[in-house]
């Protein structure tokens, strides 16, 4: 795997895989809140998979992830720390930081795994120290 760049001094245009345009939009979605920038980078029948057993599939399904994703944390930071794109498949490794509704601190690191086809996500699917969360009281990030 090869070291991420700084994401947050990087503009748009210098993203120059779909694995880095991921990287960036998730970044942005967490400032602002905003997950449309996300949503826009999957396909129509794309899948999402965290680890509960649910499914969340197409842009619907991928806004109603991020929102729910969104909606755990009063504050939340990815910072990846590696990532690789190829053969249609971006691995990411990231740790989070942030605050859970109520004000919980949180720190967790995962990995994070997207299917490329097409130009778009076509696949996704995340990996995470999920104990972080029985840790809080919380055991696992839902989207429900």
């Amino acid at each position: 795997m090869t070291q991420a760049e700084p994401t947050q001094n990087q503009t748009s245009t210098e993203a120059s895989n779909l694995t880095e345009q991921f990287m960036q939009a998730l970044q942005t979605t967490e400032q602002t809140g905003d997950v449309e920038p996300l949503v826009a980078l999957f396909a129509e029948e794309s899948s999402l998979k965290n680890l509960t057993t649910q499914t969340w599939t197409g842009q619907d399904g991928a806004r109603e992830f991020w929102t729910a994703y969104l909606s755990n944390f009063d504050s939340i930071r990815s910072e990846f720390t590696h990532h690789l794109e190829a053969s249609g498949t971006g691995v990411m490794e990231w740790e989070a930081t942030g605050q859970l509704k109520g004000g919980a601190g949180l720190a967790y690191q995962g990995v994070s795994i997207i299917e490329i086809d097409a130009g778009k996500v076509s696949a996704f699917r995340t990996y995470y120290d999920s104990a972080a969360f029985v840790n809080t009281g919380m055991a696992e990030v839902r989207s429900e």
